[in-house]
């Protein structure tokens, strides 16, 4: 149940290729996997796996939550509160791939499904909290939880569960019930469609550079650029796309200006016009937040939003800012004197610093005033050696040990999978490691789950299934990956 309320967050993501598994569509999914450490079979999942798998997780987690509402016994911590946090776990398993892969390696079929999939986690996500035998039975709980001696995790649970009824339209109630509904079915068409139109277009940048072109850009970009260019056939040309590693290296070392803006008005640009654009869907997600904001009777989205979060309302987030703004304003303003100051210097005549030229010329000063470069570091800071250096300090700190093991499968040859395991050898976890950018990939770093850390009904300790997801400069046919400082930070 746990996870299919947070499911309309994720949809934002994209899904995996995988090959046609050879068992009825689904079946996959349908027990825990018999693999080592339980991790999913990704060569046994196929595209038409999802939906039948979906379908029926659903069917048989509303089988389990009908027996929670309908149970005769006095409502309990236990038989309400544990056993909605267990319900639903045939359907826990396939979108725990599901929405991971979605963000991960994905194709245009996959896209298609998860259009197809979002509006019945929708309708079901709707069901749990308008289902009124549920609230009654939760709230009760709720309301004599001063009496039911509950450890901390015991209360955070409860009021998480409270909180996921009770701000998401439990009391709702008439032809309101099917307003939200209807509305939070559209909303999360909406931001699925948001996050396949980022990727999409993503990918349909191709900027063709010639040598001329190439000035005060690191050796790491150009090869890769050049490699790029060789597998669509144009030898001798550089092919540039807007991946984040290659955008930023771009901005930071080109010695053309025109090339920057260039690059800079292709970036900032994406998803504004065209078959991809998101002007129109961003307005949709906005009006649709709104109308279920003022259904559960905030003014607003952000009201609604921060309700459970440490500040609590807009106006506290909006005192923090302005107290942030009013710190660093004035050394902002110093700074930006000194480095239009810089520039002018530098380049002979005056200088007006453009959005596209911040980077430029920070680093110019940084090379200058501090003998600062990040390029001349990137050698100390080869991926293999940062990866032992990152993994040996969590041993040193924490006495977590790591070994590399092919019995599991990764779902990307990219990627790759460890066992872990504490001091004493006991082992408490699997890290999949994935590592650079691809078109089936989205942008950015993050960290997610295959499985999450549990005791199961059965007194099973379920070890966590964690994966960390970068998109680093992938290394070259003679150049290994390089990280950068901002880079390694990112993977501490």
């Amino acid at each position: 149940m746990k996870k299919a309320l947070i499911a309309l967050t994720a949809v934002t993501a994209m899904m995996t290729q995988a090959q046609t598994s050879p068992q009825q569509p689904g079946a996959v999914f349908a027990s825990e996997f018999a693999t080592e450490h339980n991790t999913p079979p990704f060569s046994l999942i196929g595209n038409a796996d999802y939906e039948p798998a979906i379908s029926a997780g659903i069917e048989k987690a509303r089988k389990e939550l009908a027996d929670i509402a309908s149970n005769p016994e006095a409502p309990t911590f236990d038989n309400t509160i544990v056993a909605l946090d267990r319900a639903g776990r045939d359907l826990d398993r396939v979108l725990n791939v599901f929405f991971n892969l979605l963000s991960a390696d994905t194709d245009d079929e996959m896209m298609e499904i998860s259009l197809r999939v979002t509006p019945l986690l929708a309708d079901y996500s709707s069901s749990i909290v308008l289902d009124q035998g549920l609230w009654k039975r939760v709230k009760a709980v709720y309301d004599s939880r001063s009496s039911l001696n509950l450890t901390p995790e015991q209360k955070t649970l409860l009021q998480k569960t409270y909180d996921s009824f009770a701000l998401s339209g439990a009391d709702l109630q008439g032809a309101d019930r099917e307003t939200f509904r209807r509305l939070s079915s559209e909303l999360s068409e909406l931001t699925t469609r948001f996050g396949q139109n980022v990727l999409k277009e993503l990918n349909t940048y191709e900027i063709w550079l010639s040598k001329d072109d190439l000035a005060g850009l690191p050796e790491g970009i150009v090869a890769e650029a050049a490699e790029l260019a060789q597998a669509k056939g144009r030898e001798g040309e550089y092919l540039f796309t807007l991946a984040q590693p290659t955008y930023m290296a771009f901005m930071k070392y080109s010695e053309r200006p025109d090339l920057r803006e260039k690059f800079y008005r292709l970036y900032t640009g994406r998803n504004t016009k065209g078959e991809y654009s998101n002007i129109e869907v961003m307005k949709r997600i906005a009006a649709v937040r709104l109308e279920i904001a003022n259904l559960l009777g905030s003014p607003n989205s952000a009201v609604q939003t921060l309700k459970t979060t440490m500040a609590g309302t807009p106006e506290k987030v909006y005192e923090l800012l302005d107290q942030l703004r009013d710190a660093y304003r004035p050394a902002l303003d110093r700074e930006m004197t000194e480095l239009r100051d810089f520039a002018s210097e530098l380049e002979g005549k005056p200088i007006d610093i453009n959005a596209w030229d911040y980077s430029y010329y920070s680093n110019k000063l940084r090379q200058a005033r501090y003998a600062y470069d990040e390029e001349e570091l990137r050698p100390y800071f080869e991926l293999d050696n940062t990866i032992n250096g990152v993994f040996g300090l969590a041993t040193r700190l924490y006495g977590l040990q790591f070994t590399p093991n092919t019995a599991i499968e990764p779902y990307h040859p990219d990627v790759k999978a460890f066992d872990v395991n504490d001091a004493d050898g006991k082992f408490i976890g699997v890290i999949y490691t994935d590592f650079f950018p691809r078109e089936s990939k989205r942008p950015g770093a993050w960290m997610t789950e295959f499985r999450p850390q549990r005791i199961a009904p059965d007194g099973t300790d379920e070890r966590p299934q964690v994966s960390i997801v970068m998109n680093f400069t992938k290394p070259t046919a003679d150049k290994p990956s390089l990280l950068t400082p901002y880079e390694v930070e990112t993977f501490l």
